[in-house]
C-alpha cells in the first residue's frame, strides 16, 4: 500500500505563549508541499528541506520574540511539529516503526535513526564546528531536535559522521531526519496491528 492509497494522516495544532505563536498543519502522506514562515530564515530553509525530502505536506507559521534571539521560536516549532507528528500517527497500526537514513551534503555526512517507540530520547553525536550560521545560533539545532523527539515521543539518534561546512552539516541532518521519519512512519502491508510485542506504541 503506497502513500497515495492511505487515508490521510494529518494534524493541525497551535501554541500561543507570551513569547511565541506557532501554527502547524502537517500531513505524513503528502507530496513535499511546504509553506514555511517562521521569522527565523535559517529554520525556514531547514524546515522546507524537511518537508520536501520527507514527502510530507506542511504549513508552519511562527511569530516569536526574535528581536531577543531565535531560541523561543525554534524551540516552540520543535514542540508543535513534534506534537503534530504524534497526532498524525494516531494508533501507529501498520507502520514500519524504525527508520534509518544517511544523507551526504558535499563535505558532510549525517545519519538519523528513529524508533516510533513512545519512549522519547535524543542522542546527538558529532560536532557542529561553528557557533553560528549567519545570525542563527547552531546550538538551537539540538534544542529543536530534543523538543521534536520529546513531543513526538520518538527515540531519535543523530550522528554527524564528518563535515567541515556548518551549513552543510545541519542541512544533512534535517534531510536525514526527514527521510528516516518517512521510512519509520510508512505503512508496511505485512505489519498486522502495532509493531511491538507489547501490543501498543502509545
Amino acid at each position: 500500500m503506497g502513500k497515495g492509497e492511505l487515508m490521510m494522516r494529518k494534524a493541525e495544532l497551535k501554541r500561543d505563549t507570551n513569547e511565541t505563536k506557532v501554527a502547524v498543519a502537517f500531513s505524513l502522506d503528502g507530496e513535499g508541499k511546504a509553506d514555511i514562515e517562521t521569522g527565523v530564515p535559517f529554520m525556514d530553509h531547514m524546515l522546507d528541506l524537511f518537508i520536501k525530502h520527507g514527502l510530507f505536506d506542511g504549513e508552519i507559521k511562527a511569530d516569536g520574540d526574535t528581536h531577543i534571539d531565535d531560541h523561543h521560536t525554534t524551540e516552540d516549532i520543535g514542540i508543535v511539529l513534534g506534537q503534530a507528528v504524534k497526532e498524525a500517527l494516531g494508533d501507529k497500526k501498520g507502520i514500519r516503526r524504525y527508520g534509518n537514513a544517511f544523507v551526504p551534503m558535499d563535505d558532510a555526512l549525517a545519519q538519523v535513526v528513529i524508533d516510533c517507540s513512545n519512549r522519547p530520547h535524543l542522542e546527538l553525536r558529532g560536532e557542529i564546528p561553528n557557533a553560528k550560521v549567519g545570525t542563527f545560533d547552531t546550538e538551537l539545532v539540538q534544542e529543536f531536535l530534543w523538543k521534536f523527539a520529546l513531543e513526538s515521543r520518538m527515540n531519535v539518534h543523530v550522528i554527524i559522521h564528518y563535515g567541515k561546512n556548518t551549513h552543510h552539516i545541519i542541512e544533512a541532518v534535517f534531510k536525514a531526519l526527514a527521510r528516516a521519519l518517512d521510512e519509520a512512519t510508512s505503512i508496511d502491508p505485512r505489519v498486522k496491528g502495532v509493531p511491538s510485542t507489547k501490543g501498543l506504541l502509545t
